[in-house]
């Protein structure tokens, strides 16, 4: 684990009211970040916690970037959704992580519904590519390059691209992403892939495909979309992030995490749990140098997508509804300034809260406005078109 000298003095100095990025930072990773979305934006409360710099140092652009909203025809490209949280995060100086380029869902009808020769889909790939990734050239720390790939055995997804291309779509994506936009970290990311199993060894075979076929891939991004009680253990995930170091990439992040609870209200034990498994999360990825950093899926429970897809679940996120720190927050700040000053986890005692979750359509018919995707623990899916938008 890597300390910065500076930490001691740091948290000295802001004691209790240090924050997330800061005491990231402070215990030698790169940043600790939250998704967001643009109608999010017009909701002062909420943008004054996002960019708050102590808070978060990094943002996602949660649906912006996606083929959906930036090729929506064949040949004509839309760049405005995309171009307002770019803008945003460089305005607020946050690390921008781009997502995502390829992707079996939130496809426009063109793409799926084609009758494609290998010729034609390799071209549309790369021409996608390289005019989405070469438009947002030079701003993204990282671009997820593919999405999703794998269904849960570890095979691959009947996708478009898949029953097309067969494996090989991957290494044409990451070899036409890195061209576009070459200083960027080239990503695989996936849900399920956070512990070892089927999934995480297919995801190793993914990075050497990619590096047999001569394509650069830097990072996993593992999307950590977990279960209140549910959570890995620390030596399994941290297990998962060395997998793929060891098969060659050179980071790994949590890019999408949120702990869901199964049934709502949650009680003030479940609260209590939901506080220790994000501290195992954050205590995995402070264990392994490679993981360079940890971005919520938004950070409250306003805007999760979890009740849209999970009728009856969530209150997923570090902040409630009303924008209050939840125990995960202190169990979060806990564990990151214990690695800042290189000392034991000092003791916290966790506040109970008492969160307000609605809870809300469409389930299972994916076909709400926002956050469309996306799995993890307990998704069995829907693949969305048309308006629904992924997490």
């Amino acid at each position: 684990m890597r300390l910065f000298k500076p930490a001691a003095a740091l948290l000295a100095a802001h004691g209790a009211s240090a924050q997330l990025h800061q005491l990231a930072k402070a215990a030698g990773k790169m940043y600790f970040g939250s998704a967001t979305d643009n109608g999010e934006l017009s909701d002062a409360a909420y943008v004054r916690i996002l960019t708050d710099p102590n808070e978060f140092g990094q943002t996602t652009p949660g649906n912006g970037q996606k083929w959906q909203f930036t090729q929506p025809s064949r040949g004509s490209f839309s760049y405005s959704s995309g171009d307002q949280i770019a803008n945003f995060a460089k305005t607020n100086n946050m690390i921008l992580r781009c997502h995502t380029l390829v992707w079996h869902s939130q496809l426009p009808s063109w793409v799926d519904s084609g009758s494609w020769t290998r010729e034609q889909l390799t071209s549309i790939i790369e021409t996608h590519i390289a005019n989405v990734a070469g438009h947002y050239r030079g701003q993204c720390y990282a671009w997820d390059v593919v999405n999703e790939a794998l269904d849960e055995d570890g095979t691959f997804r009947p996708s478009v691209f898949y029953r097309v291309l067969g494996e090989s779509f991957i290494p044409i994506a990451f070899k036409a992403a890195a061209a576009a936009d070459p200083d960027a970290k080239m990503y695989y990311n996936d849900y399920n892939i956070e512990s070892t199993g089927a999934k995480q060894a297919a995801t190793v075979r993914i990075i050497n495909s990619i590096k047999r076929a001569g394509g650069r891939i830097d990072g996993v991004g593992m999307q950590a979309h977990l279960i209140v009680g549910s959570t890995p253990s620390q030596s399994s995930l941290e297990a998962a992030m060395n997998s793929y170091v060891a098969a060659g990439v050179s980071e790994v992040a949590y890019t999408e995490l949120d702990i869901r609870f199964s049934s709502l209200p949650p009680t003030a034990a479940g609260l209590r749990t939901q506080a220790e498994n994000y501290a195992t999360v954050t205590r995995a990825c402070l264990a392994v140098d490679a993981c360079v950093g940890i971005t919520i899926w938004d950070f409250t429970d306003k805007y999760s997508w979890i009740p849209s897809v999970f009728p009856g679940q969530g209150a997923a996120l570090l902040y409630d509804e009303n924008f209050s720190k939840k125990p995960a927050w202190t169990a979060v700040s806990s564990v990151l300034a214990a690695a800042a000053t290189g000392g034991p986890r000092p003791s916290t005692t966790l506040t109970t809260v008492t969160t307000t979750t609605t809870t809300g359509a469409p389930g299972p018919t994916c076909t709400a406005a926002k956050w469309g995707q996306c799995g993890g623990n307990g998704w069995t899916g829907c693949t969305v078109h048309g308006s629904a938008h992924e997490t």
